[in-house]
């Protein structure tokens, strides 16, 4: 079994701590993406668990090996893991097969030991794993990035790793092909039941390609858990903004609702890192989701109107909701971000879907469908 566990990992170089006492865990077989801003501590969490950085303190536990604890640091040849870096790093004198085998030598070999082992029933499973059996005889010039990027995968799967990095590796392709291959990687390290970790910038990426997502800031881990979870119910308003749009109004807490600029909200109190929520009575930050406004011409929004009769009924102060123009629209075709002016001065943003689009300087009438997150104002 391919399971990871990091515990209270504390890692620095001479400037001080990167890492605070970071916890990390992985059940066998699962992709964690791992994002964050530039110099969170991102690739230096993925650097100390392949060995290549000692830590100061804590424990990494890959299966049922400890590689790093207090007195124990495994070699990173000892670890069976594998690494994907952003560039490939191919041997460019090395043809894609020979490149291949050379990770089954796990970098104890030489280019004649890899040219031996290119032609092994190994080496051609694996190109026919990453879909590159014809480009076997290539030199890595003659790839475009992403057949690189598959080369790589393949020479990491090559020596049996129980654990895969990836270090941003989809960070230089175009839209279109990082969409293909990050879908080939999931599905790829699925068939070989290997866990991975990916690091990536991309917060779609990671919400749409792992099955845990974790979220870092400052060299900690603020939350960790499903796409779904670290979406729906962030545990801050920082990690709300950062893996998605978001729309943040000041609020005060009354029971089960909040009164905001837009009106009383049905609310659901979140704790901070301390188990706090917001108290009755108390100010409280307000989380809405562009796609939680529901946004109706206004000289369609009338009691008749089904769809608009919904989404009302989920704005409790306001049962017609507030009126307001669209100032700006962000078109995608199968969806836009529309920018709002309200009264009094509020302005939002909403997702709406081709179906709903309004075009910039219509009128509209807007309520907010379903509850609201309502936390304790970050100080």
């Amino acid at each position: 079994m391919s399971r990871l566990e990091v515990r209270d990992l504390t890692v620095g170089y001479e400037g001080g701590p990167v890492l605070h006492a970071v916890d990390v865990e992985v059940p066998h077989g699962e992709l964690l993406a791992i994002v964050g801003p530039s110099g969170c501590g991102k690739t230096t969490l993925l650097r100390t668990i392949a060995g290549l950085l000692r830590a100061q303190s804590g424990e990494i536990r890959i299966g049922h090996r400890m590689v790093t604890t207090h007195g124990i640091h495994l070699a990173p040849e000892k670890r069976r893991i594998g690494w994907v870096p952003q560039d490939a790093a191919l041997f460019p004198h090395l043809t894609v097969a020979e490149n291949v085998a050379f990770g089954m030598l796990a970098g104890r070999g030489s280019s004649r030991a890899a040219r031996r082992a290119a032609k092994s029933d190994e080496v051609r499973r694996l190109l026919d794993l990453v879909d590159l059996a014809p480009l076997a005889a290539r030199a890595p010039g003659q790839l475009s990035g992403g057949q690189a990027q598959r080369v790589a995968l393949a020479r990491a799967l090559a020596a049996g790793p129980e654990l895969v990095l990836l270090d941003e590796p989809f960070g230089a392709l175009d839209p279109m092909l990082r969409a293909d291959l990050r879908t080939a990687v999931r599905e790829l390290l699925r068939a070989e039941g290997v866990t991975g970790i990916l690091v990536t910038h991309d917060q779609a990426e990671a919400l749409s390609v792992a099955d845990r997502v974790a979220v870092m800031r400052r060299g900690e881990v603020l939350q960790l858990g499903t796409p779904e979870e670290v979406y729906r119910t962030p545990a801050t308003p920082w990690v709300a903004g950062f893996v998605g749009d978001a729309v943040f109004l000041p609020g005060v807490l009354h029971g089960d609702e909040v009164a905001t600029s837009i009106g009383r909200l049905r609310a659901v109190p979140v704790a901070d890192a301390a188990g706090l929520v917001p108290e009755d009575g108390a100010d409280a930050t307000v989380l809405v989701r562009p796609e939680e406004l529901r946004v109706v011409r206004a000289d369609a929004a009338s009691a008749a109107d089904p769809a608009r009769a919904r989404a009302a009924d989920a704005l409790d102060g306001d049962a017609e909701g507030l009126d307001g123009v669209v100032t700006d629209v962000e078109y995608t075709g199968h969806d836009a971000m529309l920018a709002l002016a309200l009264a009094d001065g509020v302005r939002l943003r909403a997702r709406v879907t081709a179906s709903e689009f309004v075009p910039r300087g219509t009128e509209v009438r807007v309520s907010v469908v379903g509850p609201v997150l309502a936390y304790r104002p970050e100080r």
